[in-house]
C-alpha cells in the first residue's frame, strides 16, 4: 500500500534509513525527545505501511510533518498528487514564486514594509486621529478575531500585543471625536479580551484576569452592553479552566442577567458558560434548566455586531451542542442518544472551512466523546476518540486542552475499566501529555 507518508518520504529522499534519522531526531530534540530513534526495520514498517507509529515516535512524526497520523496512513493510489490540508500554517509542498526570492521570503519582506508604513500612518495621526488609522485598527482586529480561535497562540501572539499597544497609545493621547472614542474604546475591549484568553490558555490565570478587568473597563467605556457580558463569560472561562467551578458559576449567572434582554448569541453563551460550571459541582438541576433556555432562545437570536466579527465573539449552534455535551460528560452521564450527540459535536467542527471552526473546540469536543464512551465502558472507543488530541502539535496544546485530557486520564482510573490492558496503555499516555505546557514554545 502506497501511504501518503511513503509520498512524503519520497518527495524528500528520506526513505533510507540513513537519510530518514537526522531530520527525524532534529525534530525529536526540539520536541525534548533527544535521542529518540527509530530502528530500521521499525522505518521500514512504516514506510511500507504495514503499522503505524505510537507513542513519543507518533508525536515527532505528525510535528515533522504537520499532518495527523491518519492523513499520512491514507493510500495514496500511483500516479495521483495527494491534496490533504496541513495541521498548521502552510504545506511543507506550497508551490515557490516561479523566479528569484522564495515565496516564504517575499511575504515575510512585503510584511516588514507593511508594518513600516502602518507605523508611518499611526505616527502621522498622532496629533489628530484619522479615518484610515482608525479603518487600518478595524481591519486588525477583525484579522485577529478571525484568527485567534483558528491558529496557535504562537502564531498571533505578537501581532495581537502590537495591535493592542498602538490602540492604547492612540487612546492615551490625540484628539478625539466621541465617536472615535466609542470606537476605540471598544477595540481596545475587544484586544484586551483575545490578550486575556491568551494568558488563560497558557494558564498564567492572573494576568488573564487582570487583563479581563481591562476589557470590562473599556467595554463599559465604549457603552457597549454585548462586550461587558463577553467579557464576564471570560472570567468565567478562566476561572473554570482554573478548576474553580463556584466563581464560573457567579460569573456566568451575573453575565446572564445582564444579558436578558439581548438578542446576540452572548447570552448563550453564558447559559452554555453556567451549565458547565453547575456540572463540575454536580449541579444535575441547574445543567438542565440553562441548556433548556439556551435552546429556547436559539430560535430568537438576532445576530449583532459580535456575532458579525466571528471567532470568539460568536456562538455558534455547533459550539452550543459541545457545551451541552461536554456537561453532561462531566455529570458523568453515557447513554446511546449522549453519545450520538457527542459524535455530532465532533463532526460539528470537523470542517475547518467552516467559519466558527476553532481547534480548541474540536479537540474538547473529541475529550468529551472519549469521557462519555469510558462512562459506557467503551475503551476502545475512547482511545479512537482523543488519539487525534493527542496526536496535536505541541504549538496547539494549551490549557484547556490539557485540562480535558487530563480528565479523561483521570476517567480512565474508574472501577469500571481501570484493569483493561486499553486501558492502562491509554492512561500511560495521556500521563505524558505534557500537563502544564504553555502554548507559546519555549
Amino acid at each position: 500500500m502506497r501511504t501518503f507518508f511513503r509520498y512524503w518520504l519520497d518527495e524528500r529522499e528520506l526513505r533510507d534509513h540513513k537519510d530518514f534519522v537526522p531530520p527525524f531526531q532534529e525534530v525529536a530534540a526540539q520536541l525534548n525527545l533527544k535521542g529518540l530513534e527509530p530502528a530500521r526495520q521499525t522505518v521500514q514498517a512504516w514506510y511500507y505501511g504495514m503499522r503505524k507509529p505510537q507513542g513519543d515516535f507518533r508525536r515527532v512524526i505528525v510535528a515533522w510533518t504537520n499532518h495527523s497520523i491518519d492523513q499520512l496512513w491514507t493510500e495514496v493510489p500511483e500516479g495521483t498528487v495527494p491534496t490533504f490540508r496541513p495541521l498548521t500554517g502552510t504545506a511543507s509542498t506550497a508551490p515557490h514564486a516561479d523566479l528569484g526570492m522564495d515565496l516564504n521570503d517575499m511575504k515575510r519582506t512585503g510584511a516588514m514594509a507593511v508594518q513600516r508604513a502602518k507605523e508611518f500612518l499611526l505616527g502621522a495621526d498622532r496629533d489628530r486621529v484619522g479615518d484610515d488609522t482608525l479603518d487600518l485598527l478595524k481591519d486588525d482586529v477583525a484579522r485577529l478575531v478571525a484568527a485567534y480561535p483558528r491558529e496557535p497562540l504562537s502564531a498571533v501572539w505578537t501581532g495581537l500585543l502590537d495591535t493592542h499597544g498602538d490602540v492604547l497609545r492612540i487612546l492615551e493621547g490625540g484628539r478625539l471625536r466621541p465617536s472615535q472614542l466609542r470606537d476605540l474604546n471598544f477595540m481596545a475591549g475587544a484586544l484586551s479580551f483575545l490578550v486575556a484568553k491568551g494568558f488563560n490558555d497558557m494558564e498564567d490565570r492572573d494576568q488573564a484576569m487582570t487583563m479581563a478587568r481591562v476589557a470590562a473597563a473599556c467595554a463599559r467605556e465604549a457603552e457597549h452592553t454585548p462586550l461587558v457580558v463577553l467579557v464576564e463569560g471570560l472570567k468565567s472561562l478562566i476561572a473554570y479552566w482554573a478548576d474553580r467551578p463556584g466563581d464560573a458559576l457567579h460569573f456566568a449567572q451575573k453575565g446572564a442577567a445582564a444579558a436578558a434582554d439581548l438578542n446576540g448569541t452572548v447570552g448563550l453563551w453564558l447559559l452554555g458558560l453556567q451549565a458547565r460550571a453547575a456540572a463540575v459541582q454536580g449541579d444535575e438541576e441547574t445543567v438542565h434548566s440553562a441548556n433548556v433556555e439556551a435552546t429556547r432562545r436559539r430560535d430568537h437570536v438576532v445576530p449583532d455586531d459580535l456575532d458579525a466579527m466571528g471567532g470568539l465573539f460568536t456562538y455558534s449552534q455547533e459550539k452550543q451542542l459541545y457545551y451541552s455535551v461536554e456537561a453532561e460528560a462531566l455529570l458523568g452521564n453515557s447513554d446511546v442518544q449522549l453519545a450520538a450527540q457527542a459524535e455530532m459535536a465532533v463532526q460539528g467542527f470537523s470542517d475547518p472551512d467552516t467559519p466558527f471552526w476553532a481547534f480548541g473546540d474540536l479537540a474538547g469536543a473529541q475529550c468529551d466523546l472519549a469521557l462519555i464512551r469510558l462512562h459506557g465502558g467503551d475503551v476502545e472507543g475512547a482511545a479512537a476518540a482523543i488519539r487525534p488530541v493527542l496526536d496535536l502539535p505541541t504549538s496547539h496544546r494549551n490549557n484547556g486542552i490539557v485540562v480535558s485530557a487530563q480528565r479523561v486520564r483521570r476517567a480512565l482510573t474508574s472501577d469500571q475499566v481501570r484493569t483493561a490492558i486499553a486501558a492502562r496503555d491509554l492512561r500511560a499516555e495521556i500521563e505524558v501529555y505534557p500537563p502544564t505546557r504553555p502554548a507559546l514554545p519555549r
